[in-house]
């Protein structure tokens, strides 16, 4: 029993730094794919200036992938905590906890940033805007709360299942779809991207299933 179970210790702690290993290996290949958008925002950001950094998609990436050194500094802050309280998993906690917040906030911040169009426009007829959507528009709906599904069942035991992980992640559209409309945005708050949404959430978790069946 004892070598099985430091099989099984040592199992999932290698899933977790694969785990981990692709997640910075994704963000490196899609900061590749677009470092020459990125690049133009690099001057208002170094400088500090809001215009052309914090207000635009571009600049709000660059932060992004800038900030990625302060998330794993998080991480391993809120685990070595843990681990000196006796908490365990500790490095499960934290990872999952500061990655729902860093994978989840820019996307957030970006949806709310002011569209093109003229004025707040509010489509809740289903499936009637995802026939006009571009490829890109609609795998950025996808990734929106990726994040969120992907780790959410993995920190919180009580989520842990595909239908509540739609729910959440479909309630937190809801509440960022009303916001663009309530704060006129001129953008266009649509039934179709709540679907989407909370489609990515779901597909998140059932690629995560493995670790937050093996937590539960």
């Amino acid at each position: 029993m004892e070598p099985d179970a430091s099989m099984s210790v040592a199992a999932r702690r290698a899933g977790g730094i694969v785990l981990v290993v692709l997640a910075i290996l994704g963000i490196v290949s899609a900061v590749f794919v677009v470092r020459r958008p990125l690049m133009m925002a690099v001057p208002s950001c170094t400088a500090g200036r809001w215009h052309g950094c914090f207000d635009t998609f571009n600049g709000t990436v660059l932060v992004t992938v800038a900030a990625l050194p302060l998330a794993g500094l998080a991480a391993w802050a809120l685990a070595s905590l843990r681990s000196a309280s006796g908490v365990t998993p500790s490095w499960r906690m934290s990872l999952a906890e500061v990655g729902i917040v860093y994978g989840t906030v820019p996307w957030v911040w970006m949806i709310l940033l002011p569209g093109d169009e003229s004025g707040a426009v509010l489509s809740l007829v289903p499936l009637r805007d995802l026939l006009t959507m571009d490829t890109v528009q609609i795998v950025g709906n996808l990734l929106v709360f990726a994040a969120l599904g992907f780790l959410v069942p993995v920190r919180f035991t009580a989520l842990a299942s595909v239908p509540r992980i739609l729910a959440v992640a479909a309630t937190c559209s809801v509440v960022v779809e009303s916001a663009q409309y309530v704060l006129r945005l001129d953008r266009v708050s649509s039934v179709d991207d709540v679907l989407l949404n909370a489609a990515g959430a779901g597909l998140a978790a059932l690629a995560s299933r493995r670790w937050w069946r093996t937590a539960a």
